[in-house]
């Protein structure tokens, strides 16, 4: 079995809030800044591989008076990546050790993607990496699964595909993949091993 991991959320912690907590005063500021300004629909734009030049312009040409913190989303992006869920990469550890062929599919910036892999080595076990912001594509679009599959001759029915978001999974799901919804480290291990992966 094959087994597709998504990347934010799953493998590494990504919090917009642990970024902004450190430029607003209350987290009244936080939560209405994340829910106007830097919003879900703005950051998917470039998960779907818009630059963050760009996307800070648009931004801030609608929020100017907020220049600064829109600013920090591209050049403290970092900090909305504080580290790895460590119980997650232990498991990808293990299943590597077992030689389970790994695969990842992730809604990722193109760019910020590449400064990823810079941060955690872990991410260097996948023979192949879909990333939406390359193939301006978005999960859950059934396109992006058929490319990793395409990409890496697999059968949709030899692979379990891992992620956080629901409609992800169902995406996965309507292409034949089987397919888990991530809650938690523990969960996840005791879902793979029902599977004799683990």
């Amino acid at each position: 079995m094959n087994v597709v991991f998504d990347i934010g959320n799953v493998l590494v912690h990504w919090e917009p809030r642990a970024l902004y907590r450190k430029i607003f005063a209350t987290e009244a500021e936080v939560d209405w800044f994340i829910a106007n300004v830097c919003n879900s629909a703005w950051n998917l734009e470039q998960d779907r591989g818009r630059s963050f030049a760009a996307a800070v312009r648009e931004a801030t040409a609608r929020f100017p008076e907020h220049a600064e913190a829109i600013a920090a989303y591209d050049l403290r992006w970092h900090e909305t990546v504080p580290g790895p869920i460590d119980g997650t990469v232990e498991i990808l550890e293990d299943l590597r050790q077992r030689s389970t062929p790994l695969y990842a599919i992730t809604n990722f910036n193109q760019d910020k993607f590449r400064e990823t892999l810079e941060r955690f080595a872990f991410l260097g076990v996948f023979r192949d990496i879909v990333v939406s912001g390359d193939e301006r594509i978005l999960k859950p679009d059934p396109a992006i699964y058929r490319l990793l599959l395409d990409r890496n001759s697999l059968a949709a029915s030899s692979c379990v595909f891992i992620d956080d978001s629901e409609k992800n999974v169902r995406g996965a799901e309507a292409v034949g993949m089987k397919a888990i919804h991530f809650t938690t480290p523990d969960a996840l291990r005791t879902e793979l091993a029902g599977m004799g992966l683990l």
